[in-house]
């Protein structure tokens, strides 16, 4: 039972640092677990042991108590009843808001009656602005990161905070939701045990060399496209990819007018040619044979 109560207490104090009834019991259990010593050796060796246990944690107690928590928090990408009960709640919560767009963003947050006061947090400010969110957040805020639409960091701004946060030993706590290429992964009836997030392709710069490389990919591919760019893309996978790599387009995902069109790549860059697309889009490329 003594080791029980020792152990019981330090996973007790661990999963729950904000409770401080844990240390009566850390004391109890340290004194069960060695009350056949003498004093001699409780004193010299095993009572220094276990002050600087009890200090580790008092440490670890305390950062976690006095600094706040970064939430990263899913959007829908099309339909509102995506929204998860939890984010809502989240996002009533937390000090502040960053989100990609506060036009966008503030139109739902109107929607779920959440008055929370945003700020704008966008690829081009994001580099600026981490040192001074991380200040809040060592302040004891919380703040919640949003984006247009889908998680957060995926090909949206998110990363840098992310990472300074994990640098500061401040706690992240990313939350499940939306997003865009999971269903259009799913759906495209392409192996998805394995694969490949690509994201946006290059522009210009690096564009040939990253395609000529993805040519040799076995795995399943994902891509991010703009709906004016897509013809060229498309062009571009009959030329690197082949003609009749198998191609899955899904637009306007979770939307009124969503549609997946299948197929090899030069009959569906011949679908999009007779029909211009609109819409966000991900492209899903089957691997190479």
């Amino acid at each position: 039972m003594k080791s029980d109560l020792l152990s019981w207490s330090r996973v007790g104090f661990l999963n729950n640092k904000n409770s401080y009834i844990t240390y009566p019991a850390l004391v109890l259990g340290f004194l069960l677990d060695n009350r056949d010593l003498n004093a001699p050796r409780l004193t010299s060796l095993y009572l220094s042991r276990f002050v600087t246990y009890v200090l580790g944690l008092s440490r670890d107690c305390l950062l976690y108590k006095f600094m706040g928590k970064l939430y990263l928090v899913p959007t829908p990408i099309g339909n509102l009843e995506d929204m998860t009960l939890r984010s809502i709640r989240i996002l009533k919560e937390v000090d502040l808001i960053l989100a990609e767009d506060t036009r966008t963003s503030g139109k739902l947050l109107h929607h779920f009656e959440i008055s929370t006061p945003m700020k704008s947090h966008h690829m081009h400010n994001e580099h600026n602005m981490v040192d001074y969110l991380v200040g809040r957040l060592k302040n004891n805020e919380n703040i919640a990161l949003i984006s247009d639409a889908g998680t957060p960091a995926i090909s949206d701004p998110g990363f840098l905070l992310t990472r300074a946060c994990v640098e500061n030993d401040i706690e992240v706590d990313c939350l499940p939701g939306a997003t865009a290429f999971v269903p259009a992964l799913v759906n495209s009836g392409l192996p998805n045990d394995k694969f490949v997030f690509e994201g946006f392709l290059p522009v210009k710069k690096g564009r040939q060399t990253r395609l000529k490389l993805l040519a040799e990919e076995p795995r399943t591919i994902i891509f991010y496209e703009s709906p004016h760019k897509l013809l060229k893309t498309l062009t571009s996978f009959v030329e690197y990819f082949g003609a009749d790599r198998p191609i899955s387009v899904s637009r306007e995902l979770t939307k009124l007018y969503e549609e997946t069109i299948r197929g090899t790549a030069e009959e569906v860059l011949k679908h999009f040619t007779d029909k211009p697309p609109k819409g966000e889009i991900v492209i899903i490329v089957g691997g190479k044979k």
